[in-house]
């Protein structure tokens, strides 16, 4: 039987267990002790589910309790020299601190996992920078797996892609000069990996799909050489791309065997045929692990079938990559429309289209005819669906005129317009404000049916209030209603614009214990009622400050929800747009004059070869322009992104027209504002000068400092002072001291800036 596997599991449990064990051990509530069992918890259950599924060999060394690249620099012992902590006897206490900061060091920078919106932290590297080992957590728990008496694959993160996602800790730092000690550290865990027993090892390698530079390439040469003696069997591992330019170079490495992602890049699979060498294993990773919809199992048999019969035992079949990013199972999903219900495959149905798979090569399809019935039957239910296509949003589109995505007015000419009267460095925030107790609490009664209509927006109401005075006691100048009605800031929508599903239990990791829930793009998407424009009018009447009206852009909904494989998503991109188009329209009538439409996904939909850029890059800025064109020049556009690389696509940022752009930069000093003054950036930018993740309170100088810096690049005329992002995981009493001290820190700076006026 062809070996099944796969690249990695969900590591939060069905029920979140692991969301609310981290937050009850930070909150002091939960002992390390108790933290830990929770994790080994998840990590039985994980086994045991691949085991019953029928996986010939469970993944370990998957779980995290943060983030696994971070666990990668703890085992490595690179860990930041600023933070001071000792690797070997490293604490959890002092490995959370390296992820949320301390108050005295920022925390680790948090940027997108390649094209997913899972976050990773970067490690910090220099030419001190050391591979002495960190404790035995990554071992402990390959230990644990080996003890269950079942076939155990460890992963790990290959030295050149963990060297990839490194940042160098001194601007002109060659990461390179340090690959040689890394590689040797790597062929120490290696040789530790095998004396346990370990069979085979997952080495994950996706920055190979990068577009890469001669000495990157020349370093899996150089690394993979020092790992060859003392290693289990290697099995080299890609996704998110085709990486069939380098097969002349892959096949020359010292390992066992390929994983490619056949649901990203089918057509690499040819030219591996061709060039397989005789000995090695082949992984297929057929079932998409990045989209929760049914397989077609007859057409991945079609495919599979050659294979089996040419490589035997050679032949290993998988998930495309890990399915950390999609949720665990639909037997938690009790409310979700039956219909669509049926379209779907979470992670633990992923395991059962595995089986099938396996055990259709090995035995015929006549063993599984049963699931093989089923899953063509949903399928074309799913494509018979009269929910699926409205000729009323297809007629829209196609009767777009070209201009459609132009502003009436180019930026200078609004600028004049937009008589807000603002001071120079305008503070404002993201968005969201805490989402207390009481807030849920409100929600899921509502939700429930617990509270009727009126008597939940009487309580939204209320949080506005109260978060239009807390604002104008900070004494911000533009002001936003506080979000206390959203769940989430893409669910929110789902749930409210036709095309979309949304589940009840389908969470997905996006960092640490941040969860969200994608809903799922199943149709063609329209906006049948009003998104927020009710309580925007509301905010905006409790004030003589401009409120802004808080959207979320065309792009991150497409990207941050589960979406349609029928369809291009650029189509599906423009119909989002022009719901959201709708919203801006009804929030101007509601007599908003800023509108903010958050964009920080567009960065990370990015495709990873440069060649795909300009394709992806003309489409999604036309959505975000679609959806910001219907506003007159009066109005002022923002938007936001976040944690991400920014300055290679600054052409295209530009090209978006917004009127301002709020972008994270705290936890890079800056850095990321160098490429916007580089570029000559022509509107108005609000560099984050605070990190909202870390739970701690930055004090006026540390944001003085940064806005001090900000000022040293673009001309303060053009420049907002905010946080990074939303506040919503902040309590409120961290953000108001973090917002009284960013007011305080602007309010500084503009007294030195009239000063050196006066004084020139």
């Amino acid at each position: 039987m062809a070996t099944a596997h796969i690249l990695g599991y969900p590591r939060i449990g069905e029920g979140r267990e692991l969301k609310l064990a981290l937050e009850g051990f930070w909150r002091g509530r939960i002992s390390e002790d108790g933290l830990r069992e929770t994790g080994a918890g998840l990590r039985a259950e994980n086994w045991a589910g691949q085991s019953a599924a029928g996986v010939a060999r469970v993944t370990t060394g998957d779980f995290s309790f943060y983030d696994h690249v971070l666990d990668h620099a703890v085992l490595l012992g690179c860990l930041p020299e600023r933070f001071g902590f000792e690797p070997a006897r490293l604490t959890l206490s002092e490995y959370f601190a390296l992820a949320r900061g301390t108050p005295g060091q920022p925390a680790m920078e948090l940027t997108k996992w390649f094209d997913t919106n899972y976050h990773y932290l970067k490690p910090e590297l220099s030419a001190r920078s050391r591979f002495d080992g960190g404790p035995d957590w990554y071992f402990d728990g390959i230990r644990e797996a080996l003890g269950t008496g079942q076939r155990v694959k460890a992963v790990l993160l290959g030295p050149v892609t963990f060297l990839r996602l490194s940042k160098p800790a001194q601007p002109d730092f060659d990461r390179l000069r340090l690959l040689d000690p890394l590689a040797e550290a790597y062929g120490r865990i290696l040789d530790r990996l095998k004396r346990m027993g370990v069979e085979w090892l997952q080495i994950d390698e996706p920055a190979l799909g990068l577009d890469l530079e001669t000495a990157w390439l020349d370093a899996f040469d150089r690394a993979y050489a020092k790992l060859a003696s003392s290693a289990p069997g290697l099995l080299l591992t890609t996704y998110f791309s085709s990486v069939d330019e380098h097969i002349d170079r892959v096949t020359r490495l010292p390992v066992q065997g390929i994983h490619l992602d056949l649901a990203r890049a089918p057509d690499q699979l040819a030219a591996w045929q061709a060039k397989l060498p005789g000995d090695w294993v082949l992984s297929a990773g057929v079932i998409d692990g990045r989209n929760v919809w049914r397989s077609d199992l007859r057409q991945q048999l079609a495919l599979l079938q050659p294979l089996y019969e040419s490589l035997k035992e050679r032949l290993w079949i998988a998930s495309s990559c890990s399915l950390l990013h999609v949720p665990i199972s639909l037997e938690a999903e009790r409310q979700l429309d039956p219909e669509v219900r049926a379209w779907l495959s979470f992670a633990a149905e992923k395991l059962a289209e595995l089986r099938t798979l396996g055990t259709a090569l090995a035995q015929g399809e006549a063993a599984v005819r049963g699931e093989l019935d089923a899953a063509g039957a949903a399928l074309r239910a799913r494509r018979a669906s009269p929910r699926v296509v409205n000729e009323a949003v297809r007629r829209r589109v196609s009767a777009l005129p070209a201009d459609a995505d132009q502003r009436a007015s180019a930026y200078a000419v609004r600028r004049r317009k937009q008589h807000l009267r603002l001071p120079l460095l305008p503070t404002t925030t993201i968005g969201s404000f805490p989402q207390t107790v009481a807030v849920r609490r409100t929600r899921a009664a509502y939700k429930r049916g617990e509270i009727g209509e009126v008597g939940y927006w009487a309580a939204m109401q209320a949080e506005v209030r109260d978060a239009i005075a807390r604002q104008e006691a900070l004494g911000l100048d533009v002001l936003v209603h506080g979000e206390a009605e959203r769940n989430d800031m893409v669910e929110f929508f789902g749930e409210r614009l036709a095309g979309f599903a949304v589940t009840e239990n389908g969470w997905v990791q996006s960092y640490g214990s941040r969860c969200v829930k994608p809903p799922v793009i199943y149709g063609d998407v329209s906006r049948p009622q009003p998104l927020t424009a009710g309580l925007a009018r509301y905010a905006q009447s409790l004030t003589g400050k401009p409120v802004k009206g808080m959207l979320t852009g065309p792009i991150t909904i497409l990207q941050w929800s589960f979406v349609r494989d029928d369809e291009p998503r650029e189509r599906t991109a423009l119909q989002i747009a022009l719901a959201i188009r709708d919203e801006v329209e009804a929030l101007e009538q509601a007599g908003i004059r800023i509108i903010q439409i958050d964009e920080p996904a567009l960065r990370e939909g990015l495709p990873l070869k440069r060649s795909r850029w300009p394709e992806y890059l003309a489409w999604t800025v036309r959505a975000f322009r679609t959806a910001a064109a219907a506003a007159a020049d009066k109005t002022q556009i923002h938007t936001h992104m976040c944690y991400a690389e920014f300055n290679d696509i600054l052409p295209a940022i530009a090209a978006m027209d917004a009127d301002v752009i709020t972008i994270e930069t705290s936890r890079s000093n800056m850095e990321l504002l160098d490429g916007f003054a580089g570029f000559s950036y022509p509107n108005e930018i609000g560099p984050g000068v605070y990190d909202i993740h870390a739970p701690r309170v930055p004090s006026v100088k540390e944001m003085l400092a940064l806005i001090e810096r900000a000022c040293e690049v673009i001309p303060p005329a053009r420049l907002w002072v905010n946080p990074d992002c939303g506040l919503k995981t902040r309590g409120w009493a961290e953000t108001e001291g973090a917002l009284a001290n960013m007011v305080e820190a602007a309010r500084i700076m503009r007294e030195r800036l009239a000063a050196g006026k006066r004084d020139g």
